[in-house]
Parts: C-alpha cells; structure tokens; sequence
C-alpha cells in the first residue's frame, strides 16, 4: 500500500480526466488530500477501506484523506477527479459542511437531476482550471467546490428522504422541487424528460397524476405567484419582472398572467396598491 502524492500548489484544487481501460486496476493507495471521483462513463468497482461498491455512470465517491481505496475497470471507464485540500474552504464550510456530512469515504448515487448539476458544476471547475493562475480564478473554483459540496449534501438528504416512496411519486416530486428552484430558467416538458431519461409523455402523465396538472401549467403558476409577489412589493417595472421570473416574450408573459389571475399585470398591481392603501 502506497501514498500517492497530489500536487495541489496551484489552486489548492486539482481537477482532471482519468481513463481506465478494461480489466485496470489501479492498487491499494490513499491521499493526504480529499478526493472526490464521478463517473462520467462506463463500469467499474471501487474499493473504499475495505468495502467494495460497484461503480456506474454519475456515481460519486468522496474520498477523505488517509482512506485506503483502490479502482478496478470493467469497460472503459472514465472518472472526472476533483482533489482539494479543505482548508481552501472557509472554517464554517469546512466543519459545518465537509466534515459533518463526510466524516469518512463514501459512495453517493445521485439522482438525475442531481447528477446533471454536478457536471455543470464540474464543467465550471474544469474550465476555471484551465486558465491562468489569478486570485480571482482560485476564489471562483473556491465558491464552485462550495456549491458541489453542498448539492452533495442534498443528493444525501433525497437518498435518506426517499426510502420507502414509489419511483413515480419521487420523480413527480423531483420535478416539482426542480421547478420550484429552476422557475426563471428557460424550461419545456422535454428538457424536464431528457434529465429524468424518460418520455415527455411520461413526465406528464406521473406529474399529472400526483398535482392534477403538467408541469408546464405547474412552472406557469410558480412564476406567475412570483410575479404578484414582486408587483405587491416592489416598483420594478413590468419588463422587468417579466425577465425576473423566466419570461422572454412580455406578450407571452401578459396572457400567462392574465390565464392565471384574471388580470393584467398593471390592473392587478393598482388594485393591490388600493387595498393595502391606509387612506
């Protein structure tokens, strides 16, 4: 069993591609660092002080420092590795989040949308890595490792949360937590479909069946509530709060606000404004 050393001088972050080819092992080793290995294609198994887990494509192992793990290949298997030191992380982050849900090395499985911001994220970190050493690049990869911990630490609690629920009312609720943090992005039933790895049918038909509606009417009423908020509360400007809640089209935005609340945007702000009104 050997140490294998990681040069982390430059960023305090490493991040690059590793390739196994069939049949590969790579031995018995560990790191004075912490590591996290995704999967970004094929099969294979790792070793983790001991326990042997299977690996497939978006599993994710976080690997604490001194901990004995090994890799083994059963195709072409691809990892994506992120090696950090924690004290790149502020105290806070570092205990309160990386050592309280990471005490030791583990294998996560997130789930479909989960594993779909991961690669974001890593993609941000991979190219944030490739460019010329700067403070600001070392503070942008800092902030990013944050985020990926921290969407870890949700994947974690959705495994936990989601024993003993039936797979169609997880993914219904999935799409519904997805919606709920994604209203202002630019979203279709076939974007929701492609992340979930299933038909634009299907979507709507398991949302549909625990909300009586599509998810589609569904991010139309979220961003519409969004939107009576910010006409209650605030002096923005129509256009503006159109753009705010994932609108491109101001006419497209009017006749969903009008479907939804029976009145157009300007109406229902003077209305609001006359019955909170202390004259």
């Amino acid at each position: 069993m050997t140490i294998k050393w990681i040069d982390l001088s430059r960023n305090a972050i490493d991040i690059y591609e590793q390739k196994h080819m069939n049949g590969h092992l790579v031995s018995d080793h560990y790191h004075g660092a912490h590591q996290l290995l995704f999967v970004l294609e094929g099969e294979g198994a790792i070793r983790l002080d001991g326990e042997v887990h299977k690996l497939t494509v978006d599993n994710t192992a976080l690997i604490v420092p001194y901990s004995v793990h090994s890799v083994m290949s059963n195709s072409r298997l691809t990892l994506l590795v992120l090696a950090f030191d924690d004290k790149v992380l502020d105290a806070d982050l570092r205990e309160q989040l990386l050592h309280a849900y990471f005490p030791t090395s583990c294998l996560l499985k997130p789930g479909m949308f989960a594993a779909s911001e991961l690669r974001q994220w890593l993609r941000k970190m991979l190219f944030g890595h490739s460019r010329e050493e700067s403070p600001l690049v070392r503070i942008s990869l800092q902030v990013q490792l944050s985020q990926l911990l921290l969407l870890l630490v949700s994947s974690l609690d959705a495994e936990v949360a989601a024993v003993g629920s039936s797979s169609n009312r997880l993914r219904a609720e999935k799409i519904r937590s997805y919606i709920d943090s994604n209203y202002f992005d630019s979203l279709t039933a076939g974007d929701i479909a492609s992340k979930l790895g299933i038909s634009t049918r299907h979507v709507n038909n398991i949302f549909k069946e625990r909300y009586e509606m599509t998810p589609i009417q569904y991010l139309t009423e979220v961003r519409i509530r969004v939107a009576q908020k910010l006409l209650e509360e605030t002096k923005k400007d129509v256009i503006s709060i159109c753009f705010e809640v994932g609108y491109d089209s101001v006419s497209t935005f009017y006749r969903s606000f009008k479907a939804v609340a029976k009145l157009s945007p300007k109406t229902y702000r003077e209305r609001h404004a006359r019955t909170t009104d202390p004259n």
